[in-house]
């Protein structure tokens, strides 16, 4: 155990890191939407071009990951709409905690600790459950937050918008330009190739600190705006479906896949099992804001997610790794 976390505790040291200099105003909140944009439009982009480049086209396009995975994450969004449904919480919020809780934060954690984990075969099945996430569980959670039935057109509109912000975002764009280059063989030039892997090397270290940044932020602007106490019964379950719930399910699915005869490579079971082991992905916080739910409540699953899965996700590489 103790080996496992000589290699986890600085990632999540690299969070706690971000959370305190933004409590402390050490980085001003200002600052914080320049970090994200760094990591999601450069740095991010270029470690998923990288790994997609080198690694072989038949596991970035591994149809047997894409659809374990994608199976999980319906029954993930399904199973935690169900439970969270009452008076309080409608399609709207209970949504997004759908999202918290089959969405991990993969790209600014998994990515590198995994990697850091396994290896560099370990991308291939990562970069698999990015864009299943990204694309289909994302756009589908959010066309559910717009059942509460406010604007006739809502679910179109928002399934719409979600699409847009899919082809907006540089992630996919990275890893299918990525793929083509693992495809035909290409490598960039020299100079480029450097520069790329510059911003690469960097995506790690300011990724993890702007997780921790963004969930002191949340916590303190729910501060400033005096929201009523949000129930634990509201959160505490969900970040518990997102740390046990969702790597056990996948476990399972994963394992009953394999004995029916479906060619699923044992390795790639034990990295998705880790990636849905990871906390909850925290620019679901952005999305519940932009799409007016409880942001104070998809804050605090975040949050408690990635406290905990320190010891969770430690837990779960000692079992598998």
């Amino acid at each position: 155990m103790l080996p496992i976390l000589l290699v986890t505790f600085p990632f999540f040291a690299l969070v706690l890191c971000g959370y305190v200099a933004a409590r402390a105003r050490m980085l001003p909140l200002e600052a914080i939407p320049g970090l994200n944009g760094f990591v999601l439009y450069f740095a991010l982009p270029s470690m998923l071009y990288r790994f997609g480049a080198t690694t072989p086209i038949a596991q970035l396009l591994d149809a047997r990951v894409f659809l374990t995975w994608l199976l999980c994450a319906l029954i993930m969004v399904g199973f935690t709409i169900a439970v969270s449904l009452n008076q309080r919480i409608r399609w709207n919020d209970a949504s997004f905690g759908a999202l918290v809780a089959a969405f991990p934060n993969t790209g600014f954690m998994g990515v590198p600790l995994l990697v850091a984990l396994l290896g560099a075969q370990a991308a291939g099945p990562i970069i698999v459950t990015i864009v299943v996430d990204m694309v289909i569980t994302t756009s589908l959670c959010i066309a559910l937050s717009r059942l509460d039935g406010a604007d006739q057109h809502g679910m179109a509109v928002a399934l719409r918008n979600a699409l847009k912000g899919v082809l907006r975002n540089p992630l996919p764009w990275a890893i299918l330009l990525g793929g083509v280059a693992s495809a035909i063989g290409m490598e960039l030039p020299g100079p480029v190739s450097k520069t790329v892997g510059l911003l690469a090397d960097a995506a790690s270290p300011v990724a993890l600190f702007t997780i921790g940044a963004v969930l002191a932020r949340s916590q303190m602007l729910a501060a400033l705006h005096k929201h009523e106490p949000i129930p634990l019964g509201d959160y505490l379950p969900v970040a518990g479906f997102k740390l046990l719930l969702h790597p056990l399910l996948v476990l399972l699915v994963g394992a009953m896949a394999i004995r029916m005869g479906v060619a699923l490579e044992r390795f790639s079971l034990t990295v998705m099992v880790l990636i849905a082991a990871l906390p909850s992905a925290s620019n679901v916080s952005l999305l519940a804001e932009r799409f007016g739910a409880d942001n104070g409540r998809v804050a605090r699953i975040i949050l408690v997610s990635t406290a905990a899965a320190f010891f969770t996700f430690s837990g779960a590489v000692a079992l598998l790794a």
